[in-house]
């Protein structure tokens, strides 16, 4: 079993503290959460009962890769990924660039995780169509390993059509690619196309389900012997018990917060603020497992 934890929802600057201190405990990844805007009319449905976002307008999102750049410079070993990234909000290209140059700067220690997106008005603002979002996703994971290979590259697809190029620096090795969302047509993209599902917080009742229909689908698509990574937070009181029984399950990582989201910023450096947290949980749990 591998630990995550998030920087959604905290300080911006405090993500690179908290890296460092994740990173020396033994932590496992850090996913970095993507939005680009908040609009002042915003009409697009959030995917919840409210149909609204649970963050405010002035929440900050720091783009991804300029964050996990950072945060890889002042580690060792840690992974980052993300929770998940709208990729099909960008061009094919500046995804590609983007994550090549991550994995470079971090020595390998990246994956991507997409989403197809649910705001309409960030792809607008953009200039890439909201409607084709899940088939230029589907093509855009195929044709990422293809640009990341080095030396002259090109993909023919049916929405992206590369003509043979150079994109440098190319990633060391393989950047494994993981599917978020918890719709059917995501959990199907997951189960084709992807080296593994990130999933959103469960109670364990659900956590077995969503686990037993990936099982299915990747049976169903003839890839239930490959490796595949499944990652989620469980919405129970986090225990050495717990996380076993989902590594049974076959959960093979877990996002977990060992630090309080709700405390002010103030009172203490980050350093102060964290730390004791992130050890505790670590003794607690990390050592136990």
């Amino acid at each position: 079993m591998k630990f995550w934890t998030g920087t959604a929802f905290t300080p911006t600057t405090d993500a690179i503290v908290l890296a460092r201190i994740l990173d020396e405990v033994g932590f496992d990844g850090i996913v970095v959460s993507d939005h680009l805007i908040y609009p002042r009319e915003l009409n697009s449905p959030y995917p919840s009962p409210t149909g609204k976002p649970m963050w405010t307008p002035d929440t900050a999102w720091p783009d991804s890769w300029v964050l996990i750049g950072a945060m890889s410079a002042v580690t060792q070993r840690i992974l980052f990924s993300n929770a998940v990234y709208v990729a099909p909000a960008r061009p094919l290209l500046e995804v590609a660039k983007q994550v090549a140059t991550a994995a470079v700067v971090a020595e390998g220690r990246v994956t991507l995780s997409v989403g197809a997106g649910w705001m309409r008005e960030e792809f607008e603002l953009l200039g890439q169509d909201f409607g084709t979002r899940g088939k230029r996703l589907d093509e855009m994971i195929e044709a990422l390993p293809a640009l990341w290979r080095g030396g002259w590259v090109s993909w023919t697809g049916k929405h992206y059509r590369i003509p043979e190029l150079m994109i440098e620096p190319h990633p060391p090795e393989p950047v494994p690619i993981l599917c978020g969302g918890e719709s059917e047509a995501a959990l199907r993209r997951a189960a084709r196309l992807c080296d593994g599902w990130v999933g959103s917080a469960y109670t364990w009742d659900e956590a077995v389900r969503r686990v037993a229909r990936l099982t299915a689908l990747r049976r169903e698509y003839g890839r239930e012997s490959e490796p595949f990574e499944i990652m989620f937070a469980l919405r129970e009181v986090q225990s050495v018990e717990l996380f076993k029984r989902a590594e049974d399950l076959g959960v093979t990582a877990v996002m977990c917060s060992p630090w309080d989201r709700t405390a002010p910023a103030s009172g203490g450096s980050a350093e102060q603020r964290y730390r004791p947290q992130i050890e505790r949980f670590a003794d607690d749990i990390l050592a136990r497992m």
